[in-house]
């Protein structure tokens, strides 16, 4: 039967995701519109933004951090176009994104002396086969496959190379070990629900060495310009952005950021998306049709939950799902819970921060629904 109760909000998009709880568009009231962002308010406002971000974060103090361009795809391609050729590099493939990566700097950048090291979808490849006398590019979390790595217990304090990391869907929700990390990028519309087309780029001390003393052999535009003449552009670790940012966005993420400390900082933050998990996986483990895509709990993400079809009597697993997500999207019950493109066929279910546990539990009957439906 249809159930009787529905999610308070139906927003189960992994990005970008739902907004805070009690958010609306009065939050963006004080925001620094019809002024150059270079301006002295403008600047300050930006410059909040990376502080808060320092702050709520724990990002050691010698860290650079920037808000740069074009989202987390910019902030990653920044670091690539960079940082790389150095070294020989690893990069590690287990979904989508990270497939992206690894088309960058093999196919793009063209470098020559570069291991792939992949897994299918809802595994890791073997993090033991990683040699970090290279530099290493890889997802903290996988967004299109809900598979993340366990800990960085497997990345070398002593490394040689660089470890570069696309922590996106990770970044608010999940502990990130930063003294393990040289570069770490996210954007703000995920786990803190914020507005599109802005990056996040944290540089270690290695990394900032790295960029002021090598420069690649390949020309570099505008947008990817970090350096010059050997010292690094300070001004942008500073509020002094590239090109010119929404200050409507700047003002909505520093609204997320308040709502964050308010709620407890990020040991609250990982806990609401603990939860979410949580809950998904006790509906999971008596269900009859239905598995995570990563089967094994140690490296099953909190945020990007993709569960699949394992019902046997199903032969058409894609033709289903997406019954199942047009089904539900009609009922307005859930609304972008599709798998990603390129993933295998299935559902994805945001469970960040900003998603109320009561909607996820509420939304757990109506899958059941929406498959029994689908199947006939």
């Amino acid at each position: 039967m249809k159930p009787s109760i529905r999610p308070a909000v139906p927003h189960f998009s992994s990005g970008p995701c739902a907004k805070r709880p009690g958010w609306s568009v009065d939050s963006l009231k004080g925001a620094c519109v019809g002024r150059s962002h270079r301006s002295k308010p403008g600047k300050a406002k930006l410059k909040e933004v990376i502080d808060r971000s320092v702050r709520l974060l724990g990002i050691p103090a010698d860290y650079r951090v920037g808000i740069v361009p074009a989202s987390d795809t910019g902030a990653v391609e920044m670091a690539l176009w960079t940082l790389l050729g150095a070294r020989p590099v690893d990069v590690l493939v287990w979904e989508s994104f990270s497939q992206d990566w690894a088309t960058d700097v093999t196919k793009q950048l063209k470098l020559a002396d570069t291991r792939v090291l992949k897994a299918d979808y809802g595994q890791l490849p073997d993090l033991g086969q990683v040699d970090f006398g290279r530099d290493v590019v890889f997802p903290w979390n996988g967004t299109t496959s809900g598979v993340c790595v366990p800990n960085g217990d497997w990345i070398p304090d002593t490394r040689e190379g660089l470890a570069i990391c696309d922590a996106t869907s990770a970044v608010f929700a999940m502990p990130i070990p930063w003294e393990k990390l040289d570069v770490v990028t996210w954007s703000w519309q995920k786990v803190l629900g914020g507005e599109a087309a802005h990056g996040m780029l944290v540089l270690s001390p290695r990394a900032v060495a790295r960029l002021t003393s090598y420069k690649p052999a390949w020309p570099l535009p505008k947008i990817f310009r970090l350096a010059k003449d050997g010292k690094l552009e300070e001004g942008i670790f500073k509020g002094e952005t590239i090109n010119t940012p929404s200050m409507l966005c700047v003002e909505d993420q520093l609204d997320a950021l308040a709502w964050a400390e308010g709620l407890g900082g990020l040991p609250a933050l990982i806990a609401r998306s603990r939860a979410n998990l949580a809950a998904i996986e006790a509906w999971q483990a008596t269900s009859a049709w239905c598995g995570f895509l990563a089967a094994d709990p140690a490296i099953r993400s909190s945020t990007s939950i993709c569960v699949k079809i394992t019902d046997p009597s199903v032969a058409d697993q894609a033709a289903v799902a997406s019954q199942m997500v047009a089904l539900l999207d009609k009922e307005g019950v859930a609304v972008d819970l599709g798998a990603y493109r390129a993933a295998p066929p299935g559902l994805r279910i945001w469970g960040g921060a900003t998603v109320e546990t009561s909607d996820v539990e509420a939304l757990l009957p109506w899958l059941d629904w929406a498959f029994a439906t689908a199947r006939g």
